[in-house]
């Protein structure tokens, strides 16, 4: 018979979801039973603002939902929601588990980001935690699916075919070794069914954390250092898109990682995506100075003309066409650029 009266929880489910995660996270609650013996949190990217979330989802939950609290006991039954602007870590000091909330760097451009919250589950949780990735773009929670299983846990994930942006879910797959591929309506199903398994025991969970686990859940429990990150990581040639320092490459299993001394961790895709966002808003920049100048040395021609200063009016006119040209090779460029990204799959 289920235990209804809350309780610390034994075990932990995480879930992940990024674009299309509203009604996948809908669905997914709906279906998990009152007295689930698990406690689940979950995080979807969904900036610094949006409060709404648990209400949306709590209209079909059937467990107690909410926002998650600074410090708070994890208790089976219960789904925690991370706010906004706040990665959601796990602590398990003396056995018994807690919801943590931090405001430090960005990983994968957002927080709350998956990874961290898997991280810290794997760590915290090892064989009794399961993680799972939804709906989304690019690779966030993959990694934190790769420690899951690092730390003897595991790992569910909704069949690519099945989600609204199926990036999230492919690289999961092509990463991690997964123990379930499941359709959305399958899912909850799924989580109850590995519940009655059971995890092993988690005397031990400490000893088999790799280092790789432990550096980044310090880096995002409380930021970390260079000597921290030195242990784990190599210097690379490219620079952090957030904080301009250089970023180190992680030296781990599954993608390839890069973070920075400051903390901001970032995939290979995140950081190429970035790349790519950063290319585009400097195309942007300067097609509109060119604009501004060509508009400014015809003015300055007319001007010219009426002082009767013939020869510094054709200059003026002859710098003006330069900017108009060389604003049409920008607009080229960025237009080629836009048509190449929509030919790309999403």
């Amino acid at each position: 018979m289920i235990e209804l009266t809350p309780h610390t929880a034994d075990d932990v489910i995480v879930i992940g979801t990024s674009t299309g995660g509203l009604a996948a996270l809908q669905s997914v609650v709906a279906g998990l039973p009152v007295g689930l013996p698990a406690a689940v949190l979950n995080v979807m990217h969904v900036g610094q603002h949006d409060i709404l979330l648990p209400s949306l989802l709590a209209r079909v939950a059937k467990m107690p939902l909410r926002h998650a609290r600074h410090n708070e006991p994890l208790m089976a039954g219960r789904i925690l929601i991370a706010p906004p602007d706040h990665h959601l870590l796990i602590d398990r000091t003396g056995g018994k588990g807690r919801a943590v909330l931090t405001r430090t760097a960005k990983e994968n451009h957002v927080r709350p980001a998956i990874d961290a919250l898997f991280r810290s589950a794997a760590a915290a949780y090892g064989a009794r935690a399961i993680g799972v990735v939804m709906t989304g773009r690019l690779d966030d929670g993959t990694m934190g699916l790769v420690a899951i299983k690092a730390c003897g846990g595991r790992a569910v994930v909704q069949l690519p075919e099945d989600a609204v942006a199926p990036d999230m879910p492919a690289s999961a797959l092509r990463h991690v070794d997964v123990d379930k591929v499941v359709r959305l309506e399958e899912i909850p199903a799924a989580l109850t069914q590995m519940l009655e398994h059971g995890g092993a025991d988690t005397a031990d969970t400490a000893a088999t954390v790799p280092e790789w686990v432990q550096v980044e859940n310090r880096f995002a429990a409380k930021g970390g250092d260079m000597d921290s990150l030195a242990r784990i990581a190599t210097p690379s040639t490219f620079t952090c898109p957030e904080c301009h320092g250089t970023l180190w490459e992680v030296n781990s299993h599954g993608t390839r990682r890069y973070r920075c001394h400051t903390g901001h961790g970032l995939t290979e895709r995140t950081l190429a995506s970035m790349q790519e966002q950063l290319v585009e808003d400097a195309l942007g920049s300067a097609l509109r100075a060119l604009h501004e100048q060509e508009k400014l040395l015809r003015q300055m021609a007319e001007n010219a003309v009426q002082n009767g200063l013939t020869q510094a009016a054709l200059d003026y006119v002859q710098q003006a066409a330069d900017a108009q040209r060389s604003g049409e090779v920008l607009r080229r460029l960025m237009t080629a650029g836009q048509h190449a990204g929509m030919a790309e799959p999403a």
